[in-house]
């Protein structure tokens, strides 16, 4: 693949005075309250790229380029998350790259773990941390498997809990090893060349199903991935990003659109009508226990689904 100017080969990789090899890559829309949290608790000469979807509106840019070795890059707005993280990605030096959120709160320590591997792992694609909520239990969705006509109807009559490796979507224990087909970008490490090599994220995909994606390129080129389950990073899911009812609608579209590009028509149809019969039944439950915000969610997700 040719490689663009900013596709630098790591001939004078920049380092940070700490000796970071790496550059963390925060997508961010609105999230300065967010931002400033994340980086007042990792070292100032820490380099980081923050790529702003909404050009500046709430002060990011300030925010970033008062840190040493902060880059501020405006993406030109409503480019989505996979153009951005992209952007990211290509503008960077560095060897590794570790995509952050920018309301998940890791640590140094976390960072240098996952490179870490990296660096002594040649075929290791891909390494995360893992996301925790506010109460400690692991976020669903950390990673997860591809989708299957199987696994769609396990995700949909509630089974996975009982089964939990035979759904969509994993939530393992903390500390539990777990083989996965793709990895959440919440807190992701990755080879900057292995990622351009790939093609970079795939900017089909506004946001979400990009690490699906991802992950399935990686298995097709020969690659691991790993979820390292002793890492834990508190995440304050839905914080950022514009809101969970308008994530919850741009998640089911995604959805569908990777489900039709990697199946056959029959199979892509019949995840789809099991996807769609399982979020009805979760719409009745909440309705039930009078969450009325939850059957909300749920009913933009139909939405999406049934109309893409």
């Amino acid at each position: 693949m040719m490689s663009t100017p900013l596709e630098t080969t790591l001939e004078g990789v920049g380092r940070a005075p700490h000796g970071a090899d790496y550059e963390l890559v925060a997508v961010s829309y609105l999230s300065v309250h967010n931002l400033s949290e994340l980086l007042a608790r990792l070292p100032a000469d820490l380099p980081i790229v923050v790529v702003d979807n909404a050009r500046n509106a709430d002060g990011a840019r300030e925010l970033v380029e008062s840190r040493p070795r902060g880059r501020y890059l405006d993406s030109g707005g409503g480019k989505g998350y996979t153009k951005a993280a992209n952007l990211g990605l290509r503008s960077s030096t560095y060897e590794y790259v570790i995509f952050i959120n920018p309301d998940s709160r890791p640590t140094v320590e976390v960072f240098d773990a996952l490179v870490d591997q990296l660096r002594t792992a040649p075929k290791l694609g891909a390494i995360a941390a893992l996301s925790v909520g506010a109460d400690g239990r692991t976020e669903i969705g950390v990673g997860g498997w591809e989708p299957s006509v199987m696994r769609a109807a396990v995700h949909a009559s509630g089974l996975h809990k009982r089964f939990p490796r035979h759904g969509l979507w994993a939530q393992p224990e903390p500390g539990e090893s777990v083989e996965l087909d793709w990895l959440s970008g919440g807190c992701m490490a990755v080879r900057r060349q292995t990622l351009l090599d790939l093609g970079g994220f795939d900017e089909r995909y506004f946001v979400y199903n990009e690490d699906m994606t991802f992950g399935r390129s990686l298995r097709r080129a020969g690659y691991l991935q790993r979820l390292r389950t002793d890492l834990l990073v508190p995440h304050a899911a839905g914080s950022s990003c514009g809101g969970s009812t308008n994530m919850a609608r741009l998640r089911g579209a995604s959805m569908v659109n990777y489900v039709r590009r990697h199946n056959s028509l029959a199979a892509a149809m019949a995840i789809r009508v099991l996807l769609l019969v399982g979020t009805v039944l979760r719409i009745v439950q909440s309705a039930a226990r009078r969450d009325a915000p939850r059957a909300a969610v749920f009913g933009l997700t139909v939405s999406s689904t049934s109309k893409s």
